[in-house]
């Protein structure tokens, strides 16, 4: 691959996000934000082979993208009898790029400041318009993730097990009721942060974990957007430091975020969790998340974010493998199960109760959670299956779930770990 399409694939990886973030709040319009980006990438691609790269790639798509921004609004003015107020707008929008802020009077103390610059985050504002309570839960994950996250559709369909051109269509309906509604481009007020939270934080959960454990591609980590996520967590922490979810949410995210290093080793395979050397998990993050997660529980309010933290954190306190207490982690996604209950909680569920009662109880446990068909197409349902079937030496049926595993994953890296225990478990059968 050329170096600049090199550069230019990381840069769209990495800074996507803030760049269409900072381009929305300039134009106010999803659509002319993507657009404009869309030319300052295409432009990039010409540029950088002929000149080389810049210093700042990232400042250079912003700049580019900017221009764009002002050049279609001119055209846009030219076309529409509403010549001042497009005139207006143009004019406006020239000014925020002179200024390269909004404006304002200064704050009055260093609290007033971190405020202001919690509110005027772009990322944070971006994720609660797409969150306004004017669109359906499915599009404003769906609608986040791909503006945010820069996450292409096929990937947020497999994410939402659902088929691309039924993701495809959600989007655009988001956007054109974004932009028919007048949906504005802010952080609500206080009063109203409780009635969009839930979607908020649904958001940053699914881009953290499509960052811990992509969806496709060469990479089983995207460490961009688990950072980012985390960073978008910490956010929300400071914003509303008594809501217990929002810790709990940071915790569950430091907390498997420890482990990133452990989960491949030095010849790029997955190594899975009962597997990893626990000396190269992150113990900064683990005493970080520890701490949330009891602080909020010590609020008394728990939710899902909170149990999902206080498993993990039974396993970041176990120095080994077989120290784990599975036990407290069955009667934690018990609870779990409770007040979610989900298909997918009922599958994690089951994996614990094998790790502690032995894997023919687990195995009927996964088998009730898949009946209905919700987990069909579900890679982790079809793998956890497999590796209770291995484990109980049922060979054969070991064999098909795992291939139906395999056709399942669109991650290099997780194919390579279900080939190789394919190939054991042929081995073992024609033994």
């Amino acid at each position: 691959m050329p170096p600049a399409r090199e550069e230019l694939e990381r840069v769209f990886r990495e800074e996507y996000g803030l760049i269409i973030a900072s381009l929305i709040r300039r134009s106010g319009s999803f659509d002319l934000a993507e657009e404009s980006l869309q030319e300052a990438f295409s432009a990039a691609l010409t540029n950088w082979e002929q000149d080389g790269t810049p210093t700042n790639p990232a400042a250079w798509l912003t700049r580019v993208a900017q221009r764009k921004l002002v050049d279609m609004l001119r055209r846009e003015k030219t076309k529409s009898d509403k010549q001042p107020e497009l005139e207006f707008e143009t004019q406006r929008l020239q000014e925020r790029l002179q200024d390269g802020n909004e404006g304002g009077s200064p704050p009055s103390s260093e609290e007033d400041l971190e405020s202001r610059l919690e509110y005027q985050d772009d990322r944070l504002r971006l994720i609660f318009t797409c969150c306004h309570p004017s669109l359906s839960e499915e599009a404003q994950v769906a609608l986040t993730l791909r503006t945010l996250g820069g996450l292409a559709t096929s990937e947020i369909a497999r994410a939402f097990l659902l088929p691309e051109p039924t993701l495809a269509q959600r989007l655009v309906r988001a956007t054109n009721r974004i932009r028919i509604a007048r949906i504005p481009y802010q952080v609500p007020a206080l009063e109203v942060l409780p009635q969009r939270l839930a979607s908020v934080q649904a958001v940053v959960y699914l881009i953290f974990n499509e960052g811990y454990a992509a969806t496709s591609g060469d990479s089983l980590i995207r460490r961009d957007l688990c950072a980012e996520a985390i960073r978008l967590g910490r956010l929300l922490c400071r914003l509303m430091p008594d809501e217990p979810e929002n810790l709990g949410l940071l915790a569950l995210m430091l907390l498997q975020d420890s482990r990133r290093d452990a989960r491949i080793n030095g010849r790029g395979e997955l190594v899975t969790l009962e597997e990893q050397d626990r000396s190269f998990w992150d113990r900064i993050e683990i005493e970080d998340g520890l701490r949330l997660i009891e602080t909020a529980l010590r609020l008394r309010r728990v939710g899902a974010y909170q149990l999902q933290a206080a498993i993990a954190a039974v396993h970041a306190e176990a120095k080994a493998a077989l120290e784990t207490d599975w036990q407290q982690i069955v009667a934690l996604y018990a609870e779990l199960k409770r007040i979610n209950p989900s298909p997918i909680v009922a599958l994690n569920h089951a994996v614990a109760v094998a790790m502690s009662e032995g894997c023919e109880q687990g195995l009927r446990l996964i088998e009730a959670a898949g009946v209905g068909g919700k987990l069909d197409h579900y890679y982790f349902f079809h793998a956890a299956r497999a590796d209770l079937l291995r484990r109980l030496d049922r060979t054969q049926e070991a064999r098909a779930a795992y291939s139906r595993a395999l056709r399942l994953t669109a991650n290099q890296v997780e194919q390579k770990y279900v080939r190789r225990r394919l190939e054991e478990a042929t081995k073992n059968g024609d033994a």
